[in-house]
């Protein structure tokens, strides 16, 4: 064969070789890839959902991507709600597929009810993302930082802290002081009472526009109160002195006593010789017609001298003469 014929020949057959080579390495590509993909994919071992946090594992499921997983698990899955990886990416062997659902929940605020579309997430930040505003006072329940979950009612409460400031009334005091210079029948005021007032500034919390706290910030004295000086005058004259028996009988139930002769309307000072316990009566009535006894107190009077329990007491009678 020519020597130039053959170097043709040879040429030829060589590229024939390459383009069979060439073309016999795509097509091994082709099935290794295919066979690859279907034994990694169509049947994997383990896949784990977190569902909203909440881990579930899948067994042996038929899947090739995350929908096919999704499918498998939930098909009730909306648009709304979120998925990752993405739902057209090929899993693998222990892969994980986080869900995080669209939750609504009902906010009753300011007299309205507000649908709020969040994540999980927590609920202060679920409410203020949809446009309301909350205030550092504000009460949220069941709380600022509960995690939202499917189908929850919220409430806000408008909390409202106001200052508010109340004048009262001090009431005076009264001091009662004796006088011995002055008869024992006189009484008196000798300082008038005047109340006085403070000014306390109240700290108080409405819960929508009703109150619900109040605390005191602070108290001033803008006038101090007058105390009432009362006098009472214990200056008493005796006369003439008796001693005999005291018994005692209800007539009007004040200090006063029955006597045989003293002038009705007079006064005797009548004490107990057994305890000194002295006290002084009026004369309102006659009696007591009874031999040893001359006074009878009526109850009352007798009681602040002796026990009604004792029935007849020995006594001294002083009359009383003041003027």
């Amino acid at each position: 064969m020519h020597r130039r014929v053959r170097v043709k020949f040879i040429k030829k057959v060589a590229f024939i070789a390459i383009l069979c080579g060439i073309v016999g390495i795509i097509v091994w590509a082709i099935f290794f890839r295919a066979r690859h993909q279907f034994t990694q994919t169509v049947s994997v071992h383990t896949i784990t959902v977190s569902d909203d946090g909440r881990k579930i594992a899948l067994q042996d499921i038929p899947a090739v991507t995350v929908a096919d997983v999704i499918a498998y698990y939930d098909p009730t899955i909306s648009e709304a709600d979120r998925v990752f990886p993405p739902m057209d990416q090929k899993i693998f062997d222990e892969d994980v597929i986080t869900i995080t659902r669209e939750h609504v929940v009902k906010v009753s605020v300011d007299g309205e009810e507000k649908d709020v579309r969040t994540f999980r997430d927590d609920l202060i930040h679920a409410i203020t993302r949809s446009g309301v505003t909350i205030e550092k006072n504000d009460i949220i329940k069941p709380s600022r930082d509960a995690l939202v979950y499917a189908d929850m009612d919220a409430t806000i409460i408008r909390v409202v802290i106001k200052e508010e400031t109340v004048t009262k009334k001090i009431s005076y005091k009264t001091e009662e002081r004796e006088d011995d210079s002055v008869n024992f029948l006189k009484r008196f005021t000798e300082q008038k009472g005047e109340n006085g007032a403070k000014e306390i500034i109240y700290e108080v919390a409405y819960h929508d526009g009703e109150e619900v706290a109040r605390e005191v910030k602070s108290e001033t004295v803008t006038k101090e109160p007058v105390t009432e000086v009362v006098v009472q005058g214990t200056k008493v004259v005796v006369g003439k002195k008796h001693t005999g028996g005291c018994s005692w009988y209800a007539h009007t139930g004040t200090l006063s006593a029955a006597n045989p002769w003293m002038p009705i309307g007079s006064y005797a000072r009548v004490t107990n010789q057994e305890n000194g316990k002295s006290v002084i009566v009026r004369i309102n009535d006659r009696g007591p017609f009874v031999a040893g006894r001359i006074i009878d107190l009526d109850k009352v009077a007798f009681e602040k001298i002796a026990s009604l329990g004792t029935g007849v007491i020995n006594v001294k009678m002083e009359e009383i003469v003041n003027d």
